[in-house]
């Protein structure tokens, strides 16, 4: 089966995280993606982060770009930007993760590239979008995790102020990156006029807020952090401790709740008036979770989870990663990718999540540093051999990554 994406060509102008997170989404499903990284940083600032980084080579750059090809191109020089509106000529979209106030001073608003293809569809993911008085503002996923309001109600009660283990403001806009740019996509063929796409990881952070949010912003509910990472509100929603280990369970509903007592040998826990509904047994969470915690403690996580399976009762250990990648359901389904690198060796990473009839992405790595530069110019440029060696002499790309300046 051909992949999803297969008609679809992206021009990225991006690096670190968020952008080339949702740009790899579309790689993964067949998209060409061109990353363009500048020549004047050795590239896209990632290629460099520890550990296992060797010369413009990371895992971390690994993890956001496979799929991908780069390209090294001076955008500041009038030659540069040619080749640009050339590469643009042929694309789909062009997406950029840069400062809100960039786009308009670098030219890659669709009014600035219509011109050129009138069905191009121009899409910024900032940390504050275009507008409004922080648009000049460079934003980091931490950073946003706090103005947000993510880590006012994450760890443990009367804790420190506390940000994910994971980069989810990146990860969630990368997404959001990936469903705008297709959606554009979609209008621009169907109408003929692409558009500007102007996305906010802030707003991207606030949206996660989902009914947290609402609650607040409609009935100023004041949330806070849980002890053992419990639900604001469903009880019990939340880590347990057992004789060996943690394990999380979920009620998410009355019969959940009711499969839970029989499980673990209380079945007359949701017959006391005080533990009978979502409401109360909120209202009476500090009497209850002692109770469950107490008999919880009494088996091994293996047991209990043996026990509350066969209950139908929502359940999982807490793992460590590398426990994760092993879990015989991530193994039978090839959560994980492995592939060789001419430098770095033997990698494995989680796969794409994507399952798409008979498509499945495939391993795949990310680019060497310039590596498609020649290759990208002459296939969708259309340049010459003679004016590609002209350009390169000049400076404006560079073809090889042993020229390419060290990065940070």
């Amino acid at each position: 089966m051909n992949a999803p994406l297969e008609d679809l060509r992206v021009i990225a102008i991006e690096q670190y995280g968020a952008g080339p997170f949702g740009t790899m989404q579309l790689a993964d499903l067949g998209a060409d993606v061109i990353k363009i990284e500048d020549p004047t940083v050795g590239g896209d600032v990632s290629r460099y982060v520890p550990p296992y980084q060797h010369g413009s080579d990371s895992l971390f750059f690994e993890s956001f770009n496979r799929g991908k090809r780069s390209v090294l191109l001076d955008l500041r020089r009038p030659d540069g930007r040619e080749v640009l509106e050339r590469l643009v000529a042929t694309a789909d979209a062009l997406v950029s993760n840069l400062r809100g106030d960039l786009p308009d001073s670098l030219g890659l608003r669709y009014a600035d590239l219509q011109h050129v293809n009138a069905k191009l569809v121009c899409c910024s993911l900032s940390g504050y979008g275009m507008t409004g008085p922080r648009r000049a503002q460079g934003a980091y996923d931490y950073v946003l995790q706090g103005l947000a309001g993510w880590q006012s109600i994450t760890g443990e009660p009367g804790g420190l102020p506390t940000k994910s283990g994971l980069s989810l403001a990146d990860y969630c806009g990368g997404y959001v990156l990936a469903i705008a740019v297709l959606s554009g996509v979609w209008r621009a063929r169907r109408e003929g006029v692409g558009a500007d796409i102007d996305l906010s990881l802030f707003e991207v952070a606030l949206a996660q807020l989902t009914y947290i949010g609402t609650w607040v912003a409609s009935q100023g509910y004041i949330p806070k952090r849980q002890a053992r990472s419990a639900h604001q509100s469903i009880v019990p929603f939340q880590n347990f401790e057992t004789a060996n280990g943690w394990i999380i369970i979920a009620c998410p509903k009355q019969s959940l709740w009711r499969r839970l007592c029989e499980a673990i040998g209380l079945p007359d826990l949701p017959d006391d008036a005080r533990f009978e509904s979502f409401a109360t047994r909120d209202e009476h969470r500090d009497t209850l979770l002692p109770i469950l915690e107490e008999r919880l403690r009494s088996r091994t996580s293996a047991e209990w989870l043996e026990i509350l399976s066969a209950h139908g009762v929502p359940a999982g250990p807490v793992n460590d990663i590398a426990t994760a990648f092993d879990d015989a359901q991530a193994l039978a389904r090839g959560a994980t990718q492995e592939s060789m690198h001419p430098v770095l060796g033997p990698i494995r990473q989680p796969a794409s999540p994507f399952r798409f009839g008979d498509f499945t992405p495939q391993a795949s790595l990310a680019p060497m540093l310039g590596g498609d530069t020649e290759a990208v110019l002459r296939e969708v440029g259309g340049y010459s051999a003679e004016a590609i060696s002209e350009l390169h002499e000049q400076g404006t790309v560079i073809s090889r990554s042993s020229e390419a300046p060290s990065g940070q």
